[in-house]
């Protein structure tokens, strides 16, 4: 099972943008888009290539900072 990483995205007024946070990669892993729709696609994008280079560098990934938990009411 593939970790879930979280993607956290932020409307910027400053930039005008919005502004995505990859925070288990550390402060440095961020990208941006004009529309949310971009924004999730671009950190999407993002994520792939930090999780490729980090297995190309046989570096081990960053556990998840959130598990996938789902509930059920009987």
């Amino acid at each position: 099972m593939k970790p879930q990483y979280s993607i956290l995205i932020q409307w910027s007024k400053e930039d005008n943008k919005y502004i995505v946070s990859l925070p288990e990669f550390g402060p440095y892993a961020h990208t941006h888009g004009n529309t949310y729709a971009d924004a999730l696609k671009n950190g999407e994008e993002v994520l792939e290539l930090l999780i490729e280079d980090y297995q190309a560098q046989g570096k081990p990934l960053p556990e998840p900072l959130t598990a996938n938990v789902s509930f059920q009411f009987v």
